[in-house]
């Protein structure tokens, strides 16, 4: 399997479904409910979708596929499976706040391989090979930074559209974040906060039964930039499309900043529960 062709097709297939995206935008986007989280989907997750899923299985026709909106797609069987996140922060789209990107992530054997993160808005991409690094188009090599500020750190929370307003546990790590860091941004779009924080943009993320469709490709993009990603024990954590929900909680940063993060993190009453 040549990683470099898959990240070139991801890559392409990315940006003409951020064009189609970019293009779509300004005008009516058919917005409907999604499930009975207060979820929504649109006419251009669907469009969008629909290019990306044919450039994927035009080159690679043997592969399953998993999309976001669609779900399974191609070839069942195969140890090779694309993630699709053809829209992801439909809902910032949906009143018109432009902060949304498209993600792809490639995996073998349930962990992803090669990820892409391509952003309409500004016109820049962000892919990474496991074990070979991150870049933003056209080549510049991601490097995770470092950065103490005396008045906390500037982190994104994420959580999985199936967290209900009343669990403990999401209360008591909001609180312990509002109460010790600088800002806590909530993007409602995983995977630009994760392409901002492999860009040294933000300081880390935590993560709450995160959605499995998005997290493989940012998360991979992050690690090839050097960052550290830990459950939110403390313990291991690996970025597998297989697992529970309660498998997709993580703590991510500089490895120099994860420790006092952590500790950040358990200051909030319940938080070890």
């Amino acid at each position: 399997m040549d990683l470099d062709h898959a990240r070139a097709v991801a890559v392409e297939a990315a940006e003409a479904a951020g064009a189609l995206l970019r293009a779509g935008a300004p005008g009516s986007l058919g917005v409907r409910a999604k499930g009975g989280s207060g979820d929504v989907v649109t006419d251009l997750d669907l469009a969008s979708e629909k290019l990306l899923l044919e450039r994927i299985l035009t080159a690679y026709p043997s592969h399953r596929v998993i999309a976001e909106e669609s779900g399974l797609a191609g070839a069942a069987e195969s140890e090779w499976t694309w993630l699709v996140d053809p829209l992801d922060g439909t809902n910032n789209l949906a009143i018109g706040l432009p902060a949304y990107v498209v993600g792809l992530a490639l995996c073998r054997a349930g962990l992803p391989v090669v990820g892409v993160v391509h952003d309409p808005v500004t016109c820049r991409t962000w892919s990474a090979i496991r074990d070979r690094g991150a870049v933003a188009s056209p080549g510049t090599r991601l490097a995770a930074a470092y950065s103490a500020s005396p008045h906390g750190p500037l982190l994104a929370w994420t959580q999985g559209y199936a967290v209900t307003r009343d669990d403990a546990r999401v209360r008591a790590l909001k609180s312990a974040l509002d109460l010790n860091a600088r800002r806590v941004l909530q993007l409602w779009a995983p995977l630009l906060a994760w392409a901002m924080l492999a860009r040294g943009d933000i300081d880390g993320i935590v993560g709450y039964r995160a959605e499995a469709v998005d997290l493989p490709a940012g998360a991979l993009l992050a690690r090839e930039a050097g960052i550290e990603i830990r459950s939110l024990d403390g313990g291991p954590f690996e970025e597998a499309i297989d697992g529970t929900e309660d498998d997709r909680s993580f703590v991510a940063a500089h490895p120099r900043a994860l420790p006092a993060l952590l500790s950040l993190l358990r200051r909030g009453p319940g938080v070890s529960r």
